[in-house]
């Protein structure tokens, strides 16, 4: 019988109630983590509990739990699920209250839930690369947040699959911020830029781990924001996500980047990555 875990209890999945007067139900009124799995650890999972800590301070969500609590039973959720490859999704919501644009009050408890899931390694596209699309911004200025809210890019996510492609790349006046689920990187001149971790964008952990890989290794690695006519004219384009990993992007709008084949760059950043996971093409 599948676990999921609801508050501090891992309880049969059959069993999981939640309340129609969830504020995440009826306002989107919390925030979420999604941490990959790989060979039964849970990858970067510190970096997960901090931004899913600081992203709930953002709203004024006080997370009754000490980080240490629960990554205890995010572990004991990933365990007694027996996933050894796949992921973890968590999310905590204001709590259940009569529906109210104003906060409740502090006697309404926050709800956590979580979950786990098997996920593959996405190896076909890492190894042959995807398409992307272009696509106006539409959402709120505050993407530092992971929230529940996540209509504007559902819509982009989706307007890029009936298009055959694999993300939408998404841009404010002409400046490139991140994809639909994913940082977005350009390769220029052997240097790689992204857009700077502003409020503009979400700060992603693989993103974070990027720029370590490319600190440690020397390889130019720019935080500042790039132009659409910039990806055009990229030699190497790749987005990033604890999902998608690496994953190389050699067509855009239809029109071919660089050679139509993975980078080199992109490459090595793909085998430096699979190294910290643990894993190997």
């Amino acid at each position: 019988m599948e676990k999921i875990l609801l508050n501090d209890q891992i309880i049969d999945k059959e069993n999981a109630k939640i309340d129609i007067e969830d504020r995440g139900y009826q306002f989107g009124d919390g925030v979420y983590e999604v941490i990959r799995i790989y060979g039964g650890k849970l990858f970067t999972v510190n970096e997960h509990l901090d931004r899913f800590f600081s992203s709930a301070e953002k709203i004024k969500i006080v997370i009754p739990f000490e980080k240490s609590g629960l990554l205890d039973l995010l572990e004991q959720l990933m365990k007694g699920n027996g996933v050894n490859n796949g992921s973890v999704y968590m999310q905590i919501t204001r709590g259940v209250a009569m529906r109210n644009h104003i906060f409740p009050g502090t006697d309404v408890k926050p709800v956590l839930t979580a979950y786990t899931k098997v996920v593959e390694r996405p190896e076909s596209a890492l190894q042959d690369g995807v398409g992307a699309i272009v696509a106006d911004d539409i959402r709120w200025l505050r993407c530092d947040i992971k929230s529940l809210n996540l209509l504007p890019n559902l819509l982009a996510k989706q307007h890029a699959t009936e298009q055959g492609c694999y993300e939408s790349i998404l841009h404010r006046d002409g400046t490139v911020t991140e994809g639909s689920a994913s940082n977005a990187y350009i390769v220029k001149n052997g240097t790689v830029k992204t857009h700077p971790a502003t409020n503009l964008i979400l700060n992603g952990i693989t993103r974070q781990v990027i720029a370590s890989l490319c600190k440690d290794n020397n390889i130019p690695f720019l935080e500042e924001a790039f132009s659409v006519d910039e990806l055009f004219a990229a030699d190497e384009v790749f987005v990033s996500s604890t999902t998608s990993e690496v994953m190389p992007v050699i067509r855009i709008d239809g029109e071919v980047v660089g050679n139509g084949q993975p980078g080199m760059l992109t490459r090595k950043l793909q085998a430096l990555l699979c190294e910290k996971i643990g894993v190997f093409n």
